[in-house]
Order: C-alpha cells, then sequence, then structure tokens
C-alpha cells in the first residue's frame, strides 16, 4: 500500500524495528536489479529504504577502474595503497548506512559483493549489537545462469564508468576477470545465526531462514515476484467517450473514440516492431498483453488490436461489436501479420470514483462543497471527497496489479484511465505520494518504459490531435487549456487546474530518461 496515512512515535512502520539487508553475491548476479527493484516496492510502502551501493560509492570517491591500482580487484596480496583504498570505501558505505538510519530510515539495502563469512559476519555483528535486525539477502549459484550473467554484465556492467571507451567484448572479458578471482574466495550463505533470503537464477527458487514480522514478509513476497527478463511496458490512455463527465454513465466510445483506438493499434504495432528490431528480437515470436479496465471506454480502446482491419471498419458505431477471442493474431492494412495479442480486463485498474463530485465543475464543486474542497486543494492525494475514492485508496487498490506488473515477463501495453496510469507510472519512476495528482497524462501520447537494473529509460511518442486530446501552451505561469472538460476534474486534477504544481508527460520521461535524476529519486 501506498505511503500509510499514519504515523507512529519513531516514525518506523508496523513496528519493524530497523532492518539492513546484506546482499551476498558474485559480480553480475542481479543484486543492483534486486536491491533496486526491492528499495522502489518499500518507498511506494511508505517505508524510510535507501540502497547503499559499494560499486557506485568507489566510483564516486575513486572514480572508474582506470584510476584504481593494477591490483585492487585481483586476489592475493595488495600493496599497502590498494589495501587504504578498499578500507576507505567500505568505511565509508558503512557510515552512509549509520547516517541514514540516525536520520530516521528504517531499511537499508547494502549492495556489495559480501562474499566471505568472515567480512558479512564481523558487519553483522556490529549493527545487531544497536538493534538493527540484519538479513542476509543471497543471490549466487543463486545464479547459475550463463545467460543472465552475459545478459547483466553486457545491458549494467560495461555501460558503467568503470569500461567507459572499452571495445563492449574486451569489457566483458575483463570482467569474467574480475568474476573468476571473486568465484576463488566467495563462500554461500551457509550460517542460520542470522535470518536469510536465497534467490536462485533471479526467482527460479527461494530458500528462507528465520523471517519475522509483517515487513519482512512482505520483503519475500515481493522477492518472489520479480525477474530481470527484458520486456517493455507502454503506456496510454483509453479513447474518448460519448459521456466523458460522467463515472456512473461508463458510457461507450465516440466516434473520436474509436478513431483513435485504430491510431493507437497502429502506432503501437509500429514502434514496438522497430523498437525490438533494434535490439535483435523478432517481433513475430514475441506476444503483447494489454491490460484495460473493465469499463467500456477502456475495453473497446483493446479491440482493433483483436479485429481484422475490414471487421472493425464495416462495424456500425450503434452496434456491439461481435465477440472476439482473448488471444488473438490480426493483420494490418497492408497485409503484414500483427503481433499475437492478449487482452485482459482489471476491475481494479477503474478510474478514480469522484463520488458527489460526479460531474460537477470546480467552481460548481467549491460552491456546494467550499470546506471539502479547502481540504482537497491542500491535500489532493489523501482528501477523500463525500462518498468517493482519494488518491490514496487508489493506490491501495492498484497494489495487486503492481504485483502483477512485476511478475509480467512479456511486453505490456496498459491502456487505462489517466488517475491509473499516473499511480502505476509514479510506482516505476519512484516518486513520492504527494506528486501522484499532479503528473499530466495526455491523451494521444504513448509512453515506452524499459525497466533496468538502475531505474528505467523511457521516451514519450506523440500519434493524436483528435478530439478528446488535451492541448497545454505555457506562457511563463500561465497554461491555456483547450479539449478540456471541467466536469471530470477529479479524475484530470493536474490537468484541470492552475496555480499548483504540475509535472506534464515530458518532465516525467525527462526524470525517468534521465541517468542522473533516476539515481537521485532512487536515493
Amino acid at each position: 500500500m501506498a505511503a500509510p496515512l499514519y504515523t507512529t512515535a519513531s516514525g518506523l512502520l508496523w513496528h519493524a524495528g530497523k532492518i539492513l539487508i546484506l546482499t551476498v553475491g558474485l559480480p553480475a548476479r542481479g543484486k543492483t536489479h534486486i536491491s533496486r527493484a526491492l528499495e522502489r516496492y518499500l518507498r511506494w510502502m511508505g517505508v524510510k529504504t535507501h540502497v547503499v551501493s559499494l560499486g557506485d560509492y568507489r566510483r564516486k570517491t575513486l572514480g572508474g577502474a582506470q584510476s584504481l591500482p593494477h591490483d585492487y580487484f585481483i586476489l592475493g596480496e595488495k600493496t599497502p595503497e590498494t589495501m587504504a583504498l578498499r578500507k576507505r570505501v567500505s568505511d565509508g558505505c558503512e557510515q552512509l548506512i549509520w547516517d541514514f538510519f540516525e536520520g530516521g530510515g528504517q531499511v537499508v539495502i547494502y549492495d556489495a559483493n559480501n562474499g566471505t563469512k568472515v567480512a558479512r559476519q564481523t558487519l553483522a555483528e556490529k549493527f545487531d549489537k544497536e538493534g538493527i535486525h540484519v538479513i542476509l539477502l543471497g543471490k549466487r549459484s543463486l545464479c547459475d545462469n550463463k545467460e543472465i550473467i552475459e545478459t547483466n554484465i553486457r545491458n549494467v556492467k560495461i555501460s558503467s564508468p568503470d569500461y567507459r571507451g572499452w571495445d563492449p567484448d574486451k569489457a566483458v572479458g575483463d570482467y569474467y576477470g574480475r568474476i573468476r578471482d571473486r568465484e576463488q574466495s566467495y563462500e554461500t550463505i551457509t550460517e542460520t545465526n542470522w535470518p536469510f533470503i536465497r534467490i536462485f537464477n533471479v526467482g527460479e527458487k527461494i530458500m528462507v531462514n528465520n523471517i519475522r514480522g509483517y515487513l519482512q514478509s512482505r520483503i519475500v513476497f515481493f522477492l518472489m515476484n520479480i525477474h530481470n527478463q527484458f520486456r517493455t511496458i507502454y503506456f496510454a490512455r483509453s479513447g474518448q467517450s460519448l459521456i466523458e463527465h460522467s463515472y456512473k454513465a461508463d458510457s461507450d466510445l465516440s466516434p473520436a473514440g474509436w478513431e483513435y483506438s485504430e491510431k493507437l493499434k497502429e502506432f503501437v504495432t509500429e514502434r514496438r516492431a522497430k523498437s525490438l528490431e533494434q535490439r535483435g528480437y523478432d517481433p513475430s515470436d514475441r506476444r503483447l498483453v494489454i491490460w484495460t479496465s473493465t469499463r467500456r471506454r477502456a475495453h473497446h480502446t483493446a479491440w482493433p488490436f483483436q479485429t481484422m482491419q475490414s471487421s472493425l471498419s464495416a462495424l456500425s458505431l450503434d452496434s456491439p461489436p461481435p465477440p472476439i477471442a482473448s488471444d488473438a493474431t490480426s493483420a494490418a492494412k497492408d497485409g503484414t501479420s500483427m503481433p499475437k495479442v492478449k487482452v485482459i480486463e482489471k476491475p481494479q485498474m477503474s478510474e478514480i470514483n469522484p463520488g458527489v463530485w460526479d460531474g460537477l465543475t470546480p467552481d460548481q464543486a467549491k460552491k456546494f462543497y467550499p470546506e471539502d474542497w479547502a481540504k482537497f486543494v491542500n491535500d489532493p492525494y489523501a482528501f477523500r471527497a463525500p462518498r468517493a475514492e482519494s488518491y490514496h485508496d487508489l493506490s491501495v487498490r492498484l497494489e495487486p496489479v503492481l504485483i502483477e506488473l512485476e511478475r509480467e515477463k512479456e511486453d505490456l501495453l496498459i491502456i487505462g484511465h489517466s488517475s491509473v496510469i499516473r499511480c502505476l507510472l509514479a510506482y516505476l519512476i519512484g516518486l513520492p505520494a504527494s506528486e501522484i495528482p499532479a503528473i499530466e497524462i495526455a491523451r494521444g501520447d504513448l509512453l515506452e518504459v524499459v525497466p533496468t537494473s538502475y531505474g528505467v529509460h523511457s521516451q514519450a511518442f506523440h500519434f493524436w490531435d483528435g478530439p478528446g486530446r488535451l492541448v497545454v501552451t505555457s506562457d511563463g505561469e500561465d497554461y491555456q487549456l483547450s479539449h478540456k472538460d471541467e466536469t471530470n476534474f477529479y479524475e484530470n486534477w493536474a490537468e484541470d487546474t492552475k496555480g499548483k504544481k504540475r509535472m506534464t508527460t515530458l518532465d516525467t520521461i525527462a526524470l525517468m530518461s534521465n541517468g542522473e535524476l533516476v539515481h537521485d529519486l532512487f536515493h
């Protein structure tokens, strides 16, 4: 659940105390990917969480590998200078951990090899004496899948500053040399005096020991549901409906909405094929999974992906479309095959419920409910209008969807309502809950998000300018809006509000695409 709306005297949630998670594993086993994913999930739950990465700290403090002594990564006897540098890095990371706990943090994930029993025992005892719960998180034979290892090296390790300017194949060979050196001294987790979680091949199998309490159990639950396989997640608004301003009406798509759905199908098919071919994949070999809500305008927007173009063009907008199988392959206009598609309707993905404000304009809500309006403006994330949902309620409702999002291994297109997409994007990016209502999701934009070890890479594409498209122009601090529906302001608070902090789709993409900003968001 996102950002619990209560506090405790200590600031720690669920009476779980402070927790230090020590990652254990050889290089390129997915420690960083799992650490960052767990950090994102715990922060979404409202837990103050921080990843301390030994590799990041070493690069920030000492520079890339080219700046280090030749014996820094080699086993055996080392020079006094090298020993001093290694101690400086480990002591610095340890101090970062203490600083975060002393500043009110609850969970620290120490992303390092921690490959020997003596090193793990020494570090764990230091924190255990101060009442901090220590959990060993092992990823070793834990990852003996050579394909996973090489993928991790090529996608993550050789793009680090350590290998800037290197030939990719030579960088891979050098990193394998580091791994071979580490293998000689690595000791798998066998000690049972500390709680541990052992993950084999990034989720194929999990072994746990002495895990206690709600928060520790939630950590195990999350780790059982993640993977690091390549996939792309697309987000798009549903098409315009006949009655845009009514939550209760659940109306069908308007003529412009049906046209929009066709444009979305064509654009997604083209963009996805191009993206996959650039990465060396055959688009026909990969299925596209589409999630929609059970609202008519959402799941009807997905229908063109399942039907022949000729079937839809012959369809009368006044009659219901023919029944369609949930798994289908369709054809494009030029006769080429469309990707295999599976459409899933999820009731949890319905838009936010506006309650008694359904169909009201902002001026009407302010006039009829002045006290509620003042509370809403003060905290649009937490406030719940009469008989409505708050964004917090919506975030809690969407938590099962977030877990399924982590589990999904195929390419995914989410056709959703703006309020739902806001919550899902905020989770992927790592935005604080207070920013969720301020994310503008414009109809006619396709967001492409690719999860990576350190965050997400993403791009935004514009493909639609017809009716139902919100056009925003900026003139200093003033925004001019057109095609807006003021009677649907509760769903589109970011788009219909003037004078508050706003985050547009392009702002969101900048946060996701900029490596430094992504790094800051995760810290």
